[in-house]
């Protein structure tokens, strides 16, 4: 017979296997296991087998291992995981993908009876049809408050019937009730609630994130700085090009008041003694697919100042709203035209109107 094994002795073997798996492993996923059986939990461990470990244990003893782990190597960042050690949790030790462990670990989730004074994670709702009981039960439906018939010597149910709201108890009743009925209404499995990785931890929604989610994110961060940058006169790479061209435009607009000529200038004065040639230019550039923002805002200009459309100034200033809607200097733009003519003799028409385009 093997000797028995004393608890300080357990304690001992569990903070060297855990502070091996904080030295071989950089990847933490700390999951929730509230309602999770022992098979399952062994069918996720065959599951995870090859790059990824689970282990389990008190929050206390994890806790413990963790520091006696920090101390002894002077990693401070792995005292990170501590916090994360609430509840009733274990850790997911990998060295593969994150994104594709949480997903696998999600897919061992396993029905679940209702069980009486269970918190239901969901909404249970009863499905209409007949449900095989005999007519001795009807009594037990009426209890819940549930509409049923006999049909064919057996109890139906006529309506769905919302039986359990989510994050109310499962009361007596309604477990029979779910009982009788084979339903088993609820899953449970481990849940990932936070991921550690490195030092660094943050929450599992961001493993959902796909590299056009980061793209976007870092466009439009750039897009507040450079308005941010325009609206303060504060240089930055991003605005230069935006600095530049204001600066042309300027000249520009000097030039056409005064004598002072260069060759794009005399084109300017051309384009304001006729139009339509300027127009036609406007006409081709926002032809181009995708339409850019920028060259719809001129065209906007154009019509509203030159040639007093105010029909066709708004809706190309929606267009260049509906090219780039997270830039907030075409925003402004647009703002500026209806403040402008507010009031006056001819007047902007709200967003709502039929007449504008459909962004």
């Amino acid at each position: 017979m093997a000797p028995r094994v004393s608890k300080a002795e357990k304690k001992v073997v569990y903070d060297q296997k855990l502070c091996q798996l904080l030295d071989e492993y950089t990847q933490v996923l700390v999951a929730g296991a509230d309602n999770v059986g022992s098979t399952q939990l062994q069918n996720i461990r065959r599951g995870l087998r090859g790059d990824s470990v689970v282990l389990m244990g008190k929050n206390t003893m994890m806790k413990r291992s963790v520091r006696i782990h920090a101390e002894k190597t002077g990693n401070k960042a792995i005292l990170n995981l501590i916090p994360l050690l609430v509840g009733n949790v274990g850790l997911i030790f990998t060295k593969g993908d994150l994104k594709e462990v949480s997903e696998e670990v999600a897919k061992y989730k396993v029905g679940a009876p209702a069980r009486v004074g269970l918190v239901a994670p969901i909404d249970v709702i009863v499905p209409p049809g007949n449900t095989g009981l005999d007519p001795s039960q009807t009594s037990f439906f009426q209890v819940l408050n549930i509409p049923t018939k006999i049909n064919k010597g057996t109890v139906e149910i006529i309506t769905p019937v919302e039986l359990i709201k989510k994050g109310d108890k499962v009361g007596s009743s309604e477990a029979a009730l779910l009982a009788k009925l084979g339903i088993r209404p609820f899953s449970y499995g481990l849940v990932v609630v936070s991921v550690y990785d490195n030092g660094t931890v943050f929450n599992p929604e961001v493993l959902d994130m796909t590299e056009e989610d980061l793209i976007e994110k870092f466009a439009l961060g750039v897009s507040m700085v450079t308005s941010l940058a325009l609206a303060i006169s504060y240089p930055t790479v991003a605005a230069a090009p935006h600095m530049f061209i204001n600066a042309y435009k300027n000249l520009l607009a000097v030039a056409v008041e005064t004598d002072y000529s260069f060759p794009l200038a005399d084109k300017v004065k051309e384009y304001l003694a006729d139009p339509s040639k300027a127009e036609e230019c406007f006409k081709r550039a926002v032809k181009v697919l995708p339409p850019d923002a920028e060259s719809l805002n001129q065209y906007a200009n154009f019509l509203w100042i030159v040639r007093r459309d105010f029909w066709g100034a708004e809706e190309r200033f929606l267009q260049a709203l509906g090219a780039e809607p997270d830039n907030s200097y075409y925003a402004s733009r647009y703002a500026n035209f209806l403040w402008s003519n507010n009031g006056g003799e001819e007047t902007c028409f709200p967003l709502n109107n039929s007449h504008n385009l459909n962004l």
